[in-house]
């Protein structure tokens, strides 16, 4: 005798569900096995869980097929970025365990132990997918934000991570919540317990997420920023900042990552305001020979401008105002004297640099004599290039430099070179020892 189809135990609580049982009953008898509730039972759910998630695993792929050929008759940033990111195929994951609890009242009898366990696995399984579907729209809003939108190009992906976190932390609690049949709230009153450990946990996360928000918000630090971390490796392009790392090309193409908040702790150099001004400072110092400075002749003067056209100008201007310094556009005072080598040759540097088309002439320009030193007499070139090209900027201040040393002998000057010299003597009857050291040019930065 077949067992009966529906027994006051059996999972059924419709006409379907009953028909199922049947046919599985009829199959079991046809192939010769003997017939179980229990064995009936399993193979019941199990169909019934299966064509569930097929039934929503082809509603989802039917509705991504949709959206997505929606995007694309319609191409915008916004539908790429949605198709780059899988948003929308992460979002549909959703769709399967929301088609078995739809169709669960309708296989199983809610008072049966069986209904509770597939409700329950079901429901997590939504609320785990609905986070996956919350972290891509995230992601998705950041990205867009980022690419489009963030001009002054703030870290904000520490801030996406932070709200993707809070809303797993929500999730996984959710979760146990429903596993275990308890309210949320007394699961986050037990957490309580937990909170130092988790403090510990999720340190570097909270002193991150924290760094972060200063860091944005005191506009301190942008991807794409040349910073500079003293006691550390890092110099070089910041890449990308989480809440735990601060990534760092330096300029040899090495990565370094740094903890957010080691960067508010402590002092940084950020080159920024050097690369959005357009130009970059040179602060040169050259040695000049205090022994070859001297007094120069109206004659020898007139030699020199005659020699280098620039000082013409400036020599006539000198002489009409009585040694009185005349200002150029957009520069201080042309910074020299006609009186002494030295000084037509600082005015002679004022003039090339001010002229140098290389060379951002509305910035200060500068050439000044510094505290004389036991190795001589340091002339400091202070200006700014029209470029903040690191190749190009050593070109140009290399050249300059190179004018100023090759020229400062027609005036009379000579770069610093340390020697010892000595000679000793014996009423010149004693023949002469004379040692000199090699000499050692001073260029100094």
């Amino acid at each position: 005798m077949n067992s009966p189809i529906v027994t006051p135990t059996a999972p059924a609580a419709h006409s379907v569900a009953e028909w199922l049982l049947s046919l599985i009953d009829r199959l079991l008898n046809a192939i010769g096995l003997e017939t179980h509730e229990k064995t009936e039972e399993a193979i019941c759910l199990f169909i019934i869980i299966a064509g569930a998630f097929l039934i929503g695993w082809m509603l989802q792929k039917i509705i991504y097929f949709v959206l997505r050929h929606a995007v694309k008759l319609r191409p915008s940033a916004i539908g790429q970025e949605l198709l780059k990111g899988k948003t929308l195929a992460r979002c549909c994951y959703i769709i399967p365990p929301l088609v078995v609890l739809a169709l669960a009242p309708f296989a199983l009898e809610e008072s049966h132990s069986t209904y509770t366990v597939v409700v329950r696995i079901a429901g997590i399984y939504a609320l785990f997918a609905l986070a996956a579907g919350l972290g891509a729209v995230f992601t998705f809003i950041f990205n867009y934000y980022n690419t489009y939108e963030n001009k002054r190009k703030l870290p904000l992906k520490g801030l996406v991570n932070v709200a993707i976190g809070v809303v797993w932390i929500i999730i996984v609690i959710l979760s146990v919540s429903v596993a275990l049949d308890k309210s949320p709230g007394l699961l986050l009153t037990g957490l309580g317990a937990f909170a130092a450990a988790l403090m510990l946990v999720f340190k570097d996360s909270i002193l991150g997420f924290v760094a972060g928000i200063q860091l944005s918000e005191n506009d301190m630090i942008h991807v794409g920023d040349w910073i500079v971390v003293p006691d550390t490796i890092a110099n070089g392009v910041v890449l990308d900042m989480t809440l735990t790392t601060v990534k760092v090309q330096n300029w040899d193409n090495t990565i370094v990552t740094l903890p957010p908040y080691s960067l508010v702790q402590s002092s940084f150099q950020n080159w920024r305001g050097m690369s959005e001004s357009g130009c970059r400072r040179i602060v040169k110092n050259l040695t000049i020979d205090i022994t070859s400075v001297k007094s120069i002749t109206p004659d020898e003067a007139d030699a020199l401008a005659a020699r280098y056209p620039l000082l013409k100008e400036f020599v006539d201007n000198l002489r009409k105002n009585n040694g009185l310094e005349q200002n150029n556009p957009g520069l201080t005072p042309i910074n020299g004297t006609i009186e002494t080598n030295l000084g037509l040759f600082r005015a002679y540097c004022c003039l090339y640099i001010y002229n140098n088309p290389f060379i951002n002439n509305v910035q200060q320009i500068l050439v000044r004599i510094l505290d004389p030193t036991n190795g001589g007499l340091p002339l400091q070139v202070y200006c700014f290039t029209a470029t903040t090209d690191w190749n190009k900027y050593e070109g140009i201040q290399s050249a300059i430099i190179e004018h100023i040393s090759t020229v400062c002998g027609d005036f009379g000057l000579d770069i610093y070179s340390s020697s010892t010299l000595t000679v000793s003597e014996d009423n010149g009857k004693s023949g002469g020892t004379q040692s000199e050291t090699k000499n050692d040019t001073s260029l100094n930065a």
